[in-house]
């Protein structure tokens, strides 16, 4: 049996040679080779001479065996070892090998670094093995059970070795997330800081009004006192000028009274004559005297012409300021009631786009790094940012599969035949290989522009996937027109992004019809006339007031308008042409043309009104007509 010395050492010498591996899965059965070559060398200690200890787990393993002798292969040792009695139960001697083994490992063991608790497995490995190796009948379970242990442990370290790049995207995409809602955060409080003030400067502009209107109220006030005032006083003087009038008639009648006493031919008539002249007078007097009273009935509070006709003319002047201000009144309440209202919307959007961000922050995946495409795409850097210019991720991904597809395209020595079946094309039925012809993006779009010219200019007789046929039959010969035919559809089906390319694509497909091309050139051609007639000064370009605030009348209105919708009514209409040019709807002139091309207002003025009115269609939309 080895020594206690001689096991520590080979303990040691496994433990070093341990560590020095790696820990990799080769250097650790290279090491349980030499492990297990090392313990066939390492007697099994055993208690009576090759029986296993029948040490108890209770004892307390300092008592030791009294008068023994270490096993040997003399027969008399080994029978006198027999007779010995013990004096008390010890433990044996391997288990405290082992155990002072483990102390010593675990001892000079580093548990400051990160794989401490692996380092720290590995004295219990050694013990384990030493343990199978040592005990060959229960060698198979054992091992099971360690190999077992040992394939769910590498399993953990692999999972935990995947894991660790998903701990680091996850705080990437939160400190992302963070910047973003501190980011939004700063600028729904600057957005909020604005409305603030917009919102007092209109208090404040609604505070000026209610000032000027009272201001206005008391201005009233005091021309209706001063009003009263000169009535009374024009009371007082037409009194005063009827006792005046009252005064002079009663002179008068006294002064011809003792103008007929002294006149000497008077006493000289007749006294009937003059009783009948007296009484007619007095009755002339009383009626005249009755129609004055009437008439002082009649007007005794009627103002002169001229007072009143200056008195209406200013009191219409204070209306007409009244009603100014009432109008800058309602107006400036509508726009605060406008205001509030988009408050509201603002304060909803805000709400509606917070939820939409912890949404996107819970779903969401980190955005493509584009710069690295600038490396695979042919032309590098330059190159890539002209086809990247002002497109989105979705268009990105559109260029980047198209330059993926023509270098694949041009690697293409040959295409495979679609064959003659019903559901292929004419000018695809084919069986066999066919040449790929490797046209340049430049050759492929001038020879569609030279088909759509010729297509034009003929009587389109025959269907467009013939003429296109054709056309290459003639441009190349009857030989080479399907390798053409081939070559220019693989291209126009991969390269969506160029739009005579998917026009052409979706006409010879039968998506689009050919009247859609030709009419959109059309409207290109009568634009780019427009626009080169707006240009005056032969810069080659239009500023944004010369293409945008151009006057529209009321009669192009409503001609607009009833080509959107012809079922509105009248009334419908005349509201919409009222709130879009501020005219009352009742003098919107719907039967005088003339009147109508003279009420203009800018265009975008119009539509401005518009968006504020309840503005939809009466009628039902048109159908869409199927492509």
């Amino acid at each position: 049996m080895a020594n206690p010395q001689t096991r520590n050492q080979s303990f040691s010498k496994l433990r070093t040679r341990t560590q020095s591996s790696g820990g990799t899965p080769e250097a650790e059965s290279i090491e349980k080779r030499k492990l297990s070559q090392k313990r066939r060398t390492l007697p099994l200690q055993l208690s009576m001479c090759g029986h296993l200890s029948p040490w108890p787990t209770y004892t307390s393993g300092q008592t030791i065996l009294h008068k023994r002798k270490p096993c040997s292969d003399d027969s008399r040792n080994r029978a006198n070892s027999w007779q010995q009695q013990p004096l008390s139960i010890s433990k044996p001697r391997y288990l405290e090998q082992l155990e002072n083994y483990l102390r010593k490992e675990l001892l000079l063991l580093d548990l400051s670094t990160d794989s401490a608790q692996e380092l720290r497995l590995q004295p219990y490995r050694e013990i384990f093995e030493f343990f199978i190796e040592d005990f060959k009948t229960y060698k198979p379970l054992l091992s099971s059970i360690k190999n077992a242990y040992e394939v769910m442990l590498a399993h953990q370290r692999e999972k935990i070795r995947s894991l660790e790049p998903l701990k680091a995207k996850i705080v990437t995409v939160n400190e992302d997330c963070s910047e973003r809602v501190l980011a939004m955060r700063a600028e729904e409080r600057h957005e909020i800081s604005v409305l603030k003030k917009e919102k007092m400067n209109l208090l404040k502009l609604i505070d000026k009004k209610n000032e000027e209107k009272i201001s206005l109220q008391c201005e009233v006030a005091k021309l209706r006192k001063s009003l009263a005032e000169e009535y009374l006083r024009y009371l007082t003087e037409r009194d005063a000028r009827k006792i005046l009038i009252g005064d002079l008639n009663e002179l008068r009648y006294q002064r011809e009274d003792m103008s007929l006493a002294q006149s000497p031919g008077v006493w000289g008539e007749d006294p009937v004559k003059l009783t009948l002249a007296l009484k007619m007078t007095r009755q002339d007097l009383t009626r005249t005297q009755m129609e004055l009273n009437t008439m002082k009935a009649n007007f005794g509070d009627v103002v002169p012409r001229r007072d009143f006709e200056m008195q209406e003319k200013t009191n219409m002047e204070l209306q007409e300021q009244l009603e100014s201000l009432r109008g800058d009144y309602e107006e400036v309440r509508k726009e605060h009631e406008m205001l509030l209202q988009l408050h509201m919307s603002t304060l909803k959007e805000r709400d509606q786009f917070y939820n939409e961000l912890q949404e996107i922050q819970r779903t969401s995946t980190p955005r493509p790094d584009w710069t690295k495409c600038e490396s695979v795409i042919a032309g590098g850097q330059e190159r890539w940012l002209v086809l990247a210019e002002g497109k989105n991720s979705d268009q990105l991904v559109d260029v980047l599969l198209e330059e993926i597809g023509m270098g694949l395209l041009r690697e293409k020595d040959f295409f495979p035949g679609l064959g003659f079946g019903d559901s292929i094309p004419p000018f695809l039925r084919f069986d066999g290989p066919v040449k790929n012809k490797k046209p340049s993006k430049k050759e492929v779009v001038n020879l569609l522009k030279d088909a759509w010219k010729e297509r034009v200019a003929e009587e389109q007789k025959e269907s467009f996937p013939d003429f296109f046929f054709n056309f290459l039959e003639r441009r190349f010969g009857v030989n080479e027109a399907m390798a053409w035919a081939y070559t220019i559809f693989e291209n126009i089906k991969l390269f969506r992004s160029s739009e005579i390319m998917s026009q052409f694509y979706a006409v010879l497909m039968g998506k689009t019809l050919e009247s859609v091309y030709i009419n959109q050139k059309d409207t290109l051609f009568h634009l780019l006339k427009e626009l080169i007639n707006a240009d005056t000064q032969n810069e080659g370009s239009i500023t944004m007031e010369q293409f945008s605030l151009e006057e529209v009348t009321l009669l192009k209105m409503r001609g607009t308008l009833m080509n959107i919708d012809p079922t509105m009514d009248r009334q419908t209409l005349s509201a919409y042409l009222s709130q879009a040019y501020q005219i009352p709807a009742i003098d919107v002139p719907l039967d005088d043309e003339e009147r109508q091309g003279i009420i203009s207002v800018t265009l975008e003025t119009a539509l401005d009104r518009l968006k504020m009115a309840d503005t939809k269609r009466v009628g039902p939309r048109e159908p869409e007509q199927a492509s």
